[in-house]
């Protein structure tokens, strides 16, 4: 369990070096504040994940670092229980003139783990880690690779009740962060409590239980990984435009752009050309989606992009990558477009997320998951897809020479 109750984290901050030492003997002010946190709260309970996510400079590594008890915050507590193993800046906690093996063991004893217990865990470590005979080579040698794979493989057979990681997996290959993910959902079902900082949306969808975006210090949103993915992206994209956002039309779970055209209806189309939720696999399906335009644009790009469930992206297209070139409308022309496709997707709930954009993709109207529906399929297919495999076969004969 993690309780973070009302904390904040205030710095000083000094023009020069001397100025601390002055303000010491005299009684004058020679620091500004800046409160790296603001009264963040939440509780993570036992085996939840949390996720959190925002731009640099908003609080995000300073939390963990008070959560795992690093640091001390300024005003409010926190309160955990049980083991935490936290991966946190990069090779922090490694001696590099030690060992990769000799860390392992050093780290394991300041966690207060006997020696015979990590003996045990060492073969799984480093099988996990990889790094071959580096094992035993000063981890001064290491790249920033090998650095994060052995700090991980530490950390996580460290059996920790709570595990704490910032950015473990932004300098891992493909193929280790695949192993790192399959790891969080093993530590999940054995009920591990993990939070952990990323700026890989698509990880956060798939691993969080619940999310927190974090803005100048404060929790700006927090909920479900999906929503709160939706609330960063807008942010984001709010910062290239002037125009407040507009509101009204389709639903959608956020809404942002800078107002040139406005989408007024999305449908889900089956093959009769009629409004549906559920479609069959195999079926061709049209997403329609009508806008009007507020302002003259020359060339708009419409897009739209297929979610499933765990808001993970299955497919997205646009009129400018699939070479359309709408052409110029003006203020109060109104826009009607199909995108038919045959729907090739396994039997699970998805969302449609719609948007007019710019040519150089700034958008005008983005509509998160303004539509869901249901796929239905009879067969049991594993996956995102269902390609609809042709399966040849035939009694094949060994032959004797």
């Amino acid at each position: 369990m993690v309780l973070v109750q009302k904390v904040s984290k205030l710095y000083p901050l000094y023009n020069r070096p001397s100025d601390r030492v002055l303000e010491l003997m005299l009684p004058r002010r020679r620091h500004t504040d800046f409160w790296a946190l603001r009264d963040v709260s939440f509780q993570l309970e036992r085996g939840q994940t949390l996720g959190i996510v925002g731009p640099n400079g908003s609080g995000k590594s300073t939390l963990l670092e008070i959560v795992s008890g690093i640091m001390r915050p300024t005003s409010g507590r926190v309160v955990t229980e049980g083991r935490i193993a936290a991966l946190l800046e990069l090779g922090a906690g490694f001696n590099p003139e030690f060992t990769g093996r000799e860390n392992v063991f050093l780290g394991s004893e300041i966690m207060g783990i006997p020696r015979r217990e990590t003996e045990h865990a060492f073969v799984r470590i480093a099988e996990f880690a990889g790094i071959g005979e580096f094992m035993d080579r000063p981890v001064k040698e290491y790249s920033s690779g090998m650095y994060v794979r052995l700090a991980f493989a530490a950390a996580i057979h460290q059996e920790p009740d709570i595990l704490i990681v910032d950015e473990a997996l932004a300098v891992g290959d493909a193929i280790f962060a695949n192993r790192c993910v399959q790891k969080f959902e093993e530590l999940k079902a054995r009920g591990v409590t993990v939070l952990f900082v990323t700026h890989d949306l698509g990880l956060l969808k798939r691993l969080a239980d619940r999310a927190i975006l974090m803005l100048g210090g404060r929790i700006e949103a927090a909920g479900s990984p999906n929503d709160v993915v939706n609330r960063y992206v807008g942010h984001v994209l709010e910062k290239q435009r002037e125009a407040p956002p507009e509101t009204g039309g389709p639903a959608t779970s956020f809404r942002h752009g800078d107002g040139a055209s406005r989408i007024t209806s999305v449908q889900l189309l089956n093959s009769q050309g009629e409004a549906c939720s559920v479609v069959e696999t195999g079926q061709t399906v049209a997403v329609r989606v009508t806008a009007m335009f507020h302002r003259d644009v020359e060339h708009p790009v419409v897009g739209i992009l297929i979610r499933n469930r765990l808001g993970i992206d299955v497919f997205g297209t646009n009129t400018r990558v699939e070479g359309i070139e709408l052409g110029p409308f003006q203020a109060g022309e109104t826009m009607e477009i199909d995108f038919r496709f045959p729907c090739l997707l396994t039997r699970q709930s998805y969302t449609l997320t719609v948007a007019t954009q710019h040519w150089d993709g700034s958008s005008q109207d983005w509509l998160n998951d303004t539509l869901s529906f249901e796929v239905f399929d009879p067969k049991e297919i594993a996956g995102l897809a269902s390609l609809g495999p042709r399966i040849e076969w035939r009694r094949a004969t060994l032959s004797n020479g």
